[in-house]
């Protein structure tokens, strides 16, 4: 199984008061939440692509951490991960580290980013039936006024029709871009699957 997350920031105590309004007691008390929520979801043999911003921590106490989560980690890089320049830092608990990467999921492209691209690659692709094949996955706004206006843009988008080559009369534009911010999900990592049916609900 493969699962998505983003913007955990470990170690990060501003945001129990700041921003996120997290509400622990201290980062330690978030810590220890986040570990046991991602564990209760996350099995050994399992996939996790991290969209950045996972620490604000040093490379030590990351590396604790990590060596805490199960699952076999990918690594999108998030404008706070200042840990990965550390040579202390155990890069070997990932597949990969990068900036940006497309994977497939269950015959879906997915576009991994650590910020939300409006025009991503894939976007227009559908199957037979119409239904998207190219999804977009970010973190970095967090539930921000900022999250707010990358809805409307994709409410928009997808209210506005366009006629391609392939088409035989216009059709309404895709765009599925989804936040994977830990807190919709609790601090557990979800399925592509999940994660859109969550924003579905919401």
């Amino acid at each position: 199984m493969r699962y998505y997350i983003s913007d955990l920031h470990f170690f990060h105590e501003n945001l129990n008061t700041q921003m996120d309004c997290r509400g622990f007691k201290d980062a330690a008390q978030m810590n220890a939440y986040m570990i046991k929520q991602w564990n209760s979801r996350v099995r050994p043999k399992d996939e996790v692509v991290i969209l950045g911003d996972f620490s604000v921590g040093k490379a030590k106490e990351t590396n604790e951490v990590l060596s805490q989560l199960n699952g076999t980690l990918y690594m999108i890089k998030g404008n706070h991960d200042s840990y990965l320049k550390d040579s202390e830092f155990n890069k070997e608990r990932f597949v990969w580290i990068k900036p940006y990467a497309e994977m497939h999921d269950n015959r879906r492209k997915v576009v991994l980013f650590h910020y939300p691209i409006f025009c991503y690659n894939g976007q227009y692709r559908r199957n037979k039936k119409g239904e998207p094949l190219t999804y977009m996955l970010y973190g970095h706004v967090h539930d921000t006024m900022d999250e707010q206006l990358v809805r409307q843009f994709c409410q928009i988008t997808r209210e506005t029709k366009r006629q391609s080559k392939y088409d035989e009369e216009p059709m309404p534009i895709p765009c599925n871009m989804i936040n994977c911010f830990c807190m919709y999900s609790d601090y557990v990592p979800l399925t592509l699957d999940e994660w859109i049916d969550y924003y579905l609900i919401h």
